[in-house]
């Protein structure tokens, strides 16, 4: 659907076309990225307002109140990126708009299901209101699993199927977000019944998460009438999710797959119009070296994809999937969200028009960028101070000696494994190779009980903590670590931040304290700081270098800290730790006896 222009301003806009009335602004001398056909064309173009009134042929025109010359350099669509967690970047809206509108994004397809799982339905009304007047377009998604496995763990509110129909009514919501209870969904649960039945009623889109499902399962889940997946981990998904007729929604981020991807595209006689980009989960230091949707195009074109197709693929297919016809080409009658790119290859983003205005230009913001009035959630953690002892695994039922005890294996994806382990007084002697994994209640909805089990496939040894309440996606406080006394202290840095991530190390001394080497207090909703990107990636730097410091491997993310935040999805298969116990993701039952002899 498109948006409002007022009917004066597209007369005017008709008028300039036709030669009667001039541009507000005229891009002469540069090559246009047609990538409605593929082909790059010699072009100007004319800008009324919002709109492109007009794309003719170069020197035709200069009658402008603006005339900028781009020659030797090419106009494109502006990026569409469509599958985002603004709050995985610890940033709000401002903020996240100020990172990646210079890097060529103009719109976001934004899911703001962290800050549901934390506030439910008010903290997706705070990213509308606050998503106001940016220089990003934000089409805001309605969470649809708060929290995704119920049952399994606890969020801060339970979203039911009335209140997604509720926030789907508004306006600025383009549909329903990744439905990620996939089990809820197969075995026609209830609540997902209702939840995707209220999107369907709606007209709006419906996306999902189907990690893993192949087949009939696959197929199933299509026909429940979720038709988007970004959950592409091992090679195969991409193309057995294309064949389907599913839409992909491909991230960089498992950079492994993406050869493959590339190699399969070239092989198709057409490029499926169903492959569109996202970002996913970016951190803001991630997005300011590197770039958002910039930075998985130039993969992809690195890669063999030819340029204008990897373009197509953020812009002319995310609108097509989006059923907004203003938006993705550079053509007449389109918004004027314009990127001009220097080199093709390297997908140099020089300057950036949103609605027709210049937003930024040499990689930095030329206009202020301020949020609509909106109340930020603040005051979100309810946790007292926890003590060394909370982070002792014991098993009273167990003589001392020896044990053999169930493990969590691996980072993310995860598979269930087994150790042998000393036990002394009751309380489990971890050996190198292993970690404890904790995860604690934050939002005051039970008694918080610290949930512990051994982790193993995480490196070794370790020689401190982590702690952090941005964790996907329920967003409790989940630590790492090997030690009591520094899980401790990064826990309650945690803590008395209001939120945040915090790296620990034990006391240098006998007798002496825990020291935390580096934190980021993140006290909106206990995921988002209100600081400016720039500062927020500097301490998530700091962070993030204190963690490899400590022991956290690097592993096939770009991001490695995201292992630690993504480590209690129980809706992944595999087993997970939340705030209720350890998930079997396969199963969708909690696991509640460690040992195994």
């Amino acid at each position: 659907m498109r948006e409002h222009v007022d009917p004066q301003i597209r007369a005017r806009a008709v008028q300039a076309a036709r030669g009667t009335a001039p541009f507000d602004l005229l891009l002469t001398g540069g090559t246009v990225v047609d990538v409605g056909t593929g082909l790059l064309k010699e072009a100007d173009v004319g800008v009324v307002g919002p709109l492109v009134a007009s794309v003719h042929p170069r020197g035709s025109r200069t009658d402008a109140a603006e005339v900028v010359d781009v020659t030797g350099r090419h106009v494109a669509p502006g990026f569409i990126d469509m599958h985002v967690h603004f709050e995985s970047s610890m940033l709000t809206p401002g903020p996240y708009a100020a990172a990646v509108a210079p890097r060529g994004t103009t719109t976001v397809f934004a899911d703001p299901h962290e800050l549901a799982n934390v506030v439910g339905v008010e903290g997706v009304r705070y990213a509308v209101d606050a998503s106001r007047g940016l220089p990003v377009r934000y089409i805001v998604q309605a969470p649809s699993c708060v929290p995704p496995q119920p049952g399994l763990e606890l969020s801060g509110y339970d979203v039911d199927p009335d209140e997604v129909a509720t926030m789907l009514s508004w306006p600025e919501v383009g549909g329903v977000a990744e439905v990620m209870d996939m089990l809820g969904v197969l075995g026609a649960d209830e609540r997902m019944v209702g939840v995707v039945a209220a999107g369907l009623e709606s007209g709006k889109l419906v996306s999902g998460h189907a990690a893993s499902l192949r087949g009939p399962e696959l197929q199933a889940y299509l026909s429940a009438g979720i038709d988007s997946d970004h959950e592409i981990f091992v090679e195969g998904d991409v193309m057995a999710r294309l064949d389907a007729g599913m839409t992909v929604e491909l991230r960089g981020e498992v950079a492994a797959v993406l050869p493959e991807v590339v190699a399969q595209l070239a092989e198709l006689p057409e490029l499926p119009t169903h492959l569109v980009l996202c970002t996913d989960d970016l951190f803001a230091n991630t997005l300011l070296r590197d770039g958002g949707l910039d930075r998985v195009i130039r993969m992809l074109v690195r890669l063999g994809l030819p340029p204008v197709r990897a373009i197509r693929l953020a812009t002319y297919h995310a609108a097509y999937r989006l059923g907004r016809p203003d938006l993705g080409l550079v053509a007449a009658g389109r918004r004027a969200d314009l990127v001009v790119i220097g080199s093709l290859a390297d997908v140099e983003v020089l300057d950036v028009y949103a609605d027709g205005r210049l937003v930024a230009s040499g990689g930095s913001m030329v206009v202020d960028v301020e949020e609509g009035a909106a109340t930020a959630p603040f005051d979100t953690l309810h946790l007292q101070p926890l003590s060394p002892d909370d982070f002792v695994l014991r098993l009273p039922s167990t003589d001392d000696g020896t044990v053999t005890v169930r493990t969590v294996d691996g980072r993310i994806m995860t598979t269930w494994g087994s150790l042998e382990v000393a036990v002394a007084d009751g309380a489990v002697q971890l050996p190198d190779t292993a970690l404890l994994q904790a995860v604690v209640h934050r939002h005051g909805r039970i008694d918080p009980e610290v949930q512990l089990t051994v982790a193993t496939g995480w490196g070794a040894p370790w020689t401190g903590a982590i702690a952090t309440t941005v964790s996907h996606d329920t967003h409790n406080l989940v630590v790492f670590g090997r030690d009591p006394d520094a899980m401790a202290a990064a826990a309650n840095r945690v803590i008395a931040d209001g939120g945040g991530v915090a790296v620990a190390v034990p006391a240098a001394v006998p007798g002496g304290a825990a020291e935390v080497l580096a934190s980021i207090a993140l006290p909106v909703a206990g995921i988002l700081s209100p600081l400016p990107c720039e500062e927020v990636a500097e301490l998530q730097d700091a962070v993030e270098a204190a963690a490899a410091a400590v022991g956290l491997p690097p592993g096939a993310l770009s991001q490695p800290l995201m292992q630690v935040m993504a480590s209690s999805l129980a809706c992944l298969p595999g087993p997970h730790l939340t705030d209720l116990g350890i998930v079997d993701g396969d199963l969708g039952v909690l696991v509640t006896d460690l040992v195994l002899d």
